[in-house]
């Protein structure tokens, strides 16, 4: 098992997770963040730190998108480990449905 960065995470971006992280597995993109599947050691700390719920256990239903665009994005954009003050616009995004289109490719500036 590991965990996953899912569409609520986009334009929100929150970075309270990555400073929970002990294994530094959060990597930023332009407008999300993602998990390096093969690095993340399913500790759950994550988790309950995501003030949107974008963070959940890849053994749940319907994830298997967002776990590939974990892994595939975790290997190109930098990586994250100290939080960062979200985009001025994250909270007229919270809990919005269907964000997956909105997904920027390009990576974030890391630490």
């Amino acid at each position: 098992m590991t965990y996953v960065v899912n569409e609520s995470c986009i334009k929100c971006k929150y970075m309270d997770c990555v400073e929970v992280c002990p294994v530094d597995c959060f990597y930023e993109g332009e407008n999300m963040l993602v998990i390096h599947p093969d690095e993340c050691i399913d500790c759950g700390l994550c988790e309950p730190e995501c003030p949107v719920n974008a963070i959940k256990a890849d053994t749940e239903a319907g994830l298997e998108k967002w776990l590939g665009i974990n892994a595939e994005y975790a290997r190109v954009w930098p990586n994250i480990t100290v939080k960062r003050e979200p985009p001025p616009d994250a909270k007229e995004w919270e809990g919005k449905p269907d964000k997956a289109n909105l997904l920027s490719l390009n990576p974030g500036t890391g630490d």
